[in-house]
């Protein structure tokens, strides 16, 4: 006879499919609404073009007179999108003017290459990934190249050879002989955010980036190599070691040397501590690195090196950036052609902080892991707090006439984060969560530790809903809502044993509050990039069953829907370097998506389907005998299943089922399924022929067009005995 077969919202995967009867134990881009699974919502590309690098950070807000805005922080660019375009807003750290600065290598003496070098009279500081906008070219001889190839155009920098030269490589080799000037040219230098990713263990933050320490010996090739070249002389050796296995740098490539004869290296090795062969000038620098930690090698303790970080917030209308562990800039919305102008530090701030945010209602500006000097970088201590005055970003200074002030946090080595809330802010280090409330002068603001064993994982790994506060830590999830609570999470498992450890500082927390969902989206084990996220939905769960879902979903950065309508979020692409605005861009690239719209993927012209799916836990049949008595069976029978009955709320296009056999908890599903059957809106049932003591439900849709809601599944079965 047909019996219904109804499941609990949300994936269980702390059991096995056998322990897991009448439920879902997975899938991928669905949700639950009023209990019943059904597909997501899909997205489609923003704006025409892709930014460079990794987003890191996404702040919505409108101006007075009416414009929307979506600031947008990636690893390497400060973007506001607004009217469907992206307008580069980054502040700029220095100015230079070089003169007769400018060469390539051509045909004479050859080999041509693709790199142009600029050359600075002084050190220009700079650092390989880092990024310059150029202008000031007039002519350009002996080149293919020609001024307009520079002009206006933003460049990432490929090598430093030098502390006075750099490289950055054109789309195509010089086919000229070379040039060697090109008169005045002005070189506008961002300010570095970070890297694309967070790195475990390794010295590049340790000493000076890029490889080189001051005092360190350097002298000169004294002739070219090329890749296969062994044979390295020195202009002057005496002042480099002479025997033990010892290190150079030349140019980007790290090489290894056993003894000196003469001026001549001996027992030389091309290309170590993971750098590439190249071949270099007569006459570049080379610099010893023997003792030098930070090209590649595992620094002694251990450390992690924070990806590069944004905090986006609001201050009237001025857009306000954090770089994290760097300076705080702003950018005034109303002012005059507003997208045509940078922001700029906030003048009389710290200059090192890690986190920010703008309290209310007061309206401080709140810095986090901040200096407790004001404009000496050496003073940044993780655990202090540091506010403004009131309404004043501004003043800094604590007086007995205004609200600046200052609290150092006690339990924690660093403070990872803190979330605007709508009775208090909240703020956690890697150990405990605390409250921070505006109580007025004197105390200005008042802390309370609300929780211990329960730190943020990431610095974006929290979010607050309607006066409740949720996060990630390294032991589960959390809610405070006047009491601290251990989040009952019955995927906790699935998430945390394959979580990359070290690359909590990706995390990042969104609200999707069309259908009540937290989101949390994280990169996996192996993965140096956001690829999996797990979602909460706060509207539907009860204290009894909480709704959790997890999904392929690989979003950076996330926005609700309050500003624009409609969710956007942002996706990272490590293995594209293709952006509009960089040239020799080699961070990979970032798309900017609108949510729940249609029901696919969209990227300029390209539809993609959105390969939902859902799948159940084993059902077994339950066994009524004369007189009335029910045998709950739990694989003790087995049945015969002759049909079943497809049922959907809503259904577009056609969706596949799968009924997945199985005898044993051990045993193979794929060797006895049966279907895919396909469902299309006028799919009355479905004749089956099958035995077994199990069976599981899959649902899934693989084309474009398709979308469904699940109503209540019915299966014709009966038993058919125990063997």
């Amino acid at each position: 006879m047909l019996q219904k077969i109804e499941f609990t919202p949300g994936f269980n995967k702390q059991v096995t499919p056998t322990g897991a009867e009448g439920q879902w134990t997975g899938g991928d881009y669905v949700r639950f609404r009023y209990g019943t699974p059904e597909k997501v919502g899909g997205w489609s590309q923003l704006g025409e073009n892709f930014l460079t690098g990794a987003a890191r950070a996404q702040h919505q807000f409108i101006n007075s007179s009416g414009f929307k805005y979506s600031a947008i922080g990636t690893n390497r660019i400060l973007y506001v999108y607004t009217g469907g375009v992206f307008y580069d807003i980054h502040p700029i750290k220095t100015t230079t003017t070089l003169t007769n600065a400018f060469s390539t290598v051509g045909t004479s003496p050859g080999p041509a290459t693709a790199a142009v070098t600029l050359t600075f009279s002084t050190s220009h500081n700079m650092n390989a990934g880092d990024i310059i906008y150029l202008d000031g070219f007039t002519t350009i001889t002996n080149s293919n190249y020609s001024a307009a190839d520079f002009n206006d155009v933003k460049f990432m920098i490929t090598s430093i050879p030098s502390s006075t030269t750099l490289t950055i490589t054109m789309p195509s080799a010089e086919t000229g002989s070379g040039a060697t000037t090109s008169g005045g040219i002005r070189v506008q230098y961002y300010y570095p955010v970070g890297p694309a990713t967070q790195l475990p263990g390794y010295g590049w933050s340790l000493g000076q980036y890029g490889g080189t320490v001051s005092g360190e010996a350097t002298t000169t090739l004294n002739g070219g190599i090329n890749d296969a070249t062994t044979t390295i002389v020195l202009t002057d050796a005496s002042q480099f070691p002479s025997s033990g296995t010892s290190y150079i740098q030349i140019g980007t490539e790290e090489i290894s040397y056993t003894g000196i004869s003469t001026n001549t290296l001996t027992g030389v090795t091309r290309e170590v501590r993971g750098t590439t062969k190249d071949s270099h000038l007569n006459g570049a620098t080379v610099t010893n690195t023997t003792d030098y930690i930070a090209w590649g090698e595992a620094a002694s303790g251990d450390y992690v090196i924070d990806p590069g970080l944004w905090t986006l917030d609001s201050f009237g209308k001025k857009l306000l950036a954090l770089i994290h562990n760097g300076a705080v800039f702003e950018w005034d919305s109303d002012a005059a052609g507003a997208t045509g102008t940078r922001a700029t530090i906030v003048s009389g701030a710290p200059t090192a902080s890690r986190d920010m945010l703008v309290s209310t209602p007061d309206r401080h500006l709140v810095l986090f892991g901040t200096e407790t000097t004001i404009a000496d970088t050496t003073t940044q201590d993780e655990m202090f707090v540091r506010w403004s005055n009131r309404e004043d970003i501004n003043t800094w200074a604590i007086t007995s006439t205004n609200t600046a002030g200052s609290q150092r946090l006690a339990d924690g080595s660093r403070i990872m984060g803190a979330v605007r809330g709508r009775d208090a802010t909240y703020v956690w280090t890697d150990s405990a969560a605390f409250t921070m409330r505006f109580v007025g002068v004197p105390f200005v603001f008042a802390f309370a530790q609300i929780g211990t064993n329960c730190g943020l994982l990431g610095m974006n790994a929290a979010i607050e809903v309607d006066g409740s506060a949720y996060w990630m830590s390294e032991n589960g999830f959390f809610k405070y809502a006047g009491k601290l609570e251990s989040m009952k999470c019955l995927v906790e498992d699935y998430v945390f044993d394959d979580i990359n450890t070290t690359g909590q500082q990706l995390v990042n927390c969104g609200l999707n509050n069309l259908f009540g969902e937290i989101y949390w989206f994280y990169p996996t084990s192996g993965s140096s990039i956001v690829n999996r996220m797990v979602s909460y939905n706060y509207l539907d769960s009860t204290p009894e069953r909480a709704i959790w879902v997890t999904s392929s979903l690989d979003r950076t950065t996330w926005a609700d829907s309050s500003v624009f309508g409609n969710p956007h979020g942002t996706s990272y692409d490590a293995g594209n370097d293709t952006s509009y605005d960089v040239v020799g861009n080699t961070e990979g690239r970032t798309t900017y998506f609108k949510h729940e719209t249609g029901t696919d993927q969209v990227v300029g012209s390209t539809i993609t389907a959105i390969a939902s799916s859902i799948e159940s836990g084993d059902y077994d049949i339950t066994v009524t005998k004369e007189g009335g008595a029910t045998f709950q069976g739990d694989g003790e029978f087995l049945m015969k299943i002759r049909r079943f009955i497809p049922d959907f709320i809503s259904q577009t296009g056609d969706t596949q089922i799968t009924l997945n056999l199985r005898d044993y908890p051990n045993s193979s599903q794929a060797s006895s399924s049966l279907g895919p059957f396909t469902i299309t809106s006028s799919t009355t049932k479905v004749d089956t022929r099958a035995r077994a003591r199990a069976v599981s439900l899959k649902i899934a849709n693989t084309s474009t067009s398709q979308d469904w809601k699940l109503g209540t599944f019915r299966v014709d079965v009966q038993p058919d005995g125990r063997r």
